[in-house]
Order: C-alpha cells, then structure tokens, then sequence
C-alpha cells in the first residue's frame, strides 16, 4: 500500500486528483467548525446524547451534528435518497427503463436522486429545528424566522456537501460519497480516542482498555479485510472457433463470485428499516406515548432490535445480491461466446449451478454482516466499560465503511499508475 502511494505521488495527473481530493475534503472539514447561526451551539451536544438516530447522523459527520455546525445533515439525505432510488428502480417501470438506457439514463437518474436528497434534507432539517427547539434564540427578530433560516442554512449545507461529493468523484480519486463519510467517521473515531487518553489521568487503568480497544479493532479490520476480499472463482471453458484464418477462444477463465459483494448495504437497509418509525416519531413527537413505547419495546438497544437486525441482514442481503448477480444473464453470455463450466451443461443447468452457488456464498457472506453487526459493537462497549463509549465511533456499519473505502481507493490508485505505465510504453 505505501508503494502504491509512493507511485502514485510520482505520477503528475494522480499526484493532482490527490490534492485535489484532499482540497474538496479539507472544505468539507472546515464546513464542519462553521456553527450555525441562531443556536446556542454549546448545548447542542447535549440534546443528540440518548438519541440514537442523531447520534448515527453525528458519528458520519465527523461530529458536525453534535457541533450544530452548517453541515449538521452532512451527506445522510443523499445517501437516504440513493438507496430509496435503488429499491424504487425495480418496482418503478419508468426508473427500470432509464437504468438502462446507458450514460444518458443514469445522468437523469442522478438529476432525480439529487431533488429527492433536497426534498428529504428539507424533512429532516425541520425535525432537527424541532429538536433544537430548545436552544434556539431569536437572533433574527423572532424564534420563527430564526427557525426558518436554520431549516434554509441545514438545507443549502447538505446540497454543498452533495456537490462536493460528486466533485470529488469527477475530479479525484474515489467515490467522494464514500470518501465523505470515511473522513467523517475517521474523525469521530479520532476525538473518541482523544477523549479516551484524556480520561487515564483521573483513572490509569483506562489507558489497558484502550489498548484492549485497538488490538480488537486490528482483529476486526483483519476479520472485513479477509472476508471482503474472499471470493468463489466459477471455472469457465472456452471452446476454440475458426473464423477465417484466425483461431479465437481456447481459453481457460473464471467468475469471481465475491462473498461479501453487497458490501454495507444490507446493514444500512436493515438498520435504516428498524430505526424509521423511531426516527420519524423522536423527530416530531419526541414526547408521545408512542415513541416511548416503541424506544422501550423496539428500538435500538433493546432485544427485539438485536433479534431482528440480523434477521432483516439475511433478508436484505439476499434482495441485494438478485439486484447485483442475474445467473440467467451471465449464463446467456457464457453460451453466446462458446463457453462452458466444466461439468455443467450450457443454459438453464448452467443458470441453476450459478444460482445455487450465488445462494450459498449470499449466506456466508449475511452471516459475515450479522456477526459484524453486532458482536464488535458489544466488544467495544464491554472492554471500554461505562467511562470509555466507543460504541458509536466504532460501529458496524462504520467499520465496514473504513475498511471498503481503503481497499477501493488501494485499487483506484493501482489501476490508474498502471494505466499510466500502459500508455507510456505505448508511447
């Protein structure tokens, strides 16, 4: 990995999608100190403590929830948006059919996912207004205008933050969604372990739990890397064809048929399901019968959400690898090119002996997510104990997110110093 960096920095054109990735990101940072005007930012903090949806907001923000900083919202509306726009893509024939008109159909499915982010950034800036109800002053001749432009200003922040994502993407190197939330969650985890240190004066046997902390979070990031990297190779044969006085195909290839190809989505579905009528309920009517209920009985913590989380992964995990691996296409281009699986017969046998090889590695790879879902959540509680609360800047989700962005950025960085060695041997 430091070679490829090294590489990387010797290549001019990466070199300057590097600086400016880390440019766009840098401008994103100092978007979260920028307070927003018309609260008392110092108690903010206090009003996200025992909400677990704020608290999830915050922990992908890097803290600019928790701050009451202009992008409060961050990337969340953006990427509610583009996962309601997936699942809507297949029951919605319209959407279906502009999913597969090329580049022109997914430019207009962007265009779509971009006003349905800013129609779900303007819900949830009114549910947070609601929320900061109570430390918003009138700075601006009244608590309603006041409130007003707080929903404006959380609005216009998220669609910044939207726009440097895709910048990044353009521009940079990586998906600038996910390096977004990377940079966020990174710097979660970072004042979490400044605050940790900082508790060893008054209590020194904290600094053992800390180290405790980072040998289980090495054991985990090694446990997504193993398993994120897995795959099932399928063996394909090409049968040799004449056309003219050239011999084509003879080859021996294979299908990476990955373990964990649905990657965190299954988790954010699952999570984002449960945690739904809890947060539509905590973001306007925190004070109703029905959302003490449901917080008690059924929402995050408690055993039926522990029950059913790793329930709604299998299910979800499943969905997600029918909508990324079609077996009946893949089996239709192995017979178009005269190939075939060694032992299996071209056509529906061939469909049917990937389905059923899809099926099974779907279920490892749903086991995978369950176990990471919740095992090293109750890990890092239990070793930090009641003083140390890494429960938040180390969750399943965001462990998940750290470890695929690096290796997808380790990959990007490859690909392209390879693509630039390729063009200059031609040249």
């Amino acid at each position: 990995m430091f070679e490829t960096i090294k590489n990387a920095f010797a290549t001019k054109e990466i070199r300057i999608k590097i600086w400016m990735t880390l440019l766009f990101l840098l401008v994103y940072r100092i978007g979260c100190y920028i307070p927003v005007p018309g609260i008392n930012a110092s108690e903010v903090a206090g009003l996200i403590e025992g909400n677990d949806f704020l608290s999830i907001i915050s922990t992908i923000t890097g803290g600019s929830m928790s701050n009451g900083t202009l992008f409060a919202l961050g990337i969340v509306p953006f990427i509610n948006a583009f996962i309601i726009m997936q699942l809507l893509t297949l029951v919605i024939p319209a959407l279906e059919r502009l999913s597969k008109e090329g580049e022109d159909g997914k430019r207009k499915l962007t265009q779509i996912t971009r006003y349905f982010a800013i129609l779900l950034g303007i819900v949830q800036a009114i549910g947070i207004a609601l929320t900061w109800k109570s430390v918003i002053l009138p700075t601006f001749g009244s608590t309603e205008l006041t409130t007003a432009l707080i929903i404006f200003i959380l609005v216009g922040g998220s669609t910044m933050v939207m726009w440097l994502g895709e910048r990044i993407t353009e521009y940079g190197i990586g998906n600038g969604t996910s390096l977004i939330i990377f940079v966020g969650i990174i710097s979660t985890a970072g004042t979490s372990f400044l605050g940790a240190f900082d508790t060893v004066g008054s209590n020194p046997n904290n600094l053992w739990r800390i180290f405790g902390i980072i040998i289980l979070m090495v054991l985990v990031f090694l446990f997504i890397v193993f398993m994120d990297l897995s795959e099932r190779r399928v063996s394909v044969q090409y049968a040799k064809q004449i056309k003219g006085n050239k011999v084509y195909g003879g080859q021996s290839t294979h299908i990476p048929i990955k373990i964990n190809a649905s990657g965190v989505m299954p988790i954010i579905f699952a999570s984002s399901f449960l945690m739904f009528p809890q947060m539509i309920m905590i973001l306007f009517w925190p004070d109703s019968k029905a959302y003490a209920w449901y917080a008690k009985n059924m929402g995050s913590g408690t055993w039926v959400y522990f029950v059913m989380l790793p329930l709604l992964i299998l299910f979800f995990a499943y969905f997600y690898a029918q909508i990324q691996f079609n077996p009946e296409d893949v089996a239709k281009n192995i017979q178009q090119y005269g190939g075939t699986i060694p032992g299996i017969r071209q056509g529906k046998a061939t469909a049917e002996y990937l389905k059923k090889i899809n099926n099974r590695i779907t279920l490892f790879g749903a086991i995978f997510l369950a176990i990471i879902s919740l095992v090293p959540t109750f890990l890092f509680q239990a070793i930090g104990g009641q003083g140390l609360q890494f429960g938040n800047a180390f969750s399943a989700t965001g462990l998940l997110i750290v470890v695929s962005v690096a290796l997808e950025i380790n990959k990007q960085l490859e690909s392209q110093i390879m693509m630039r060695h390729y063009k200059g041997f031609l040249q």
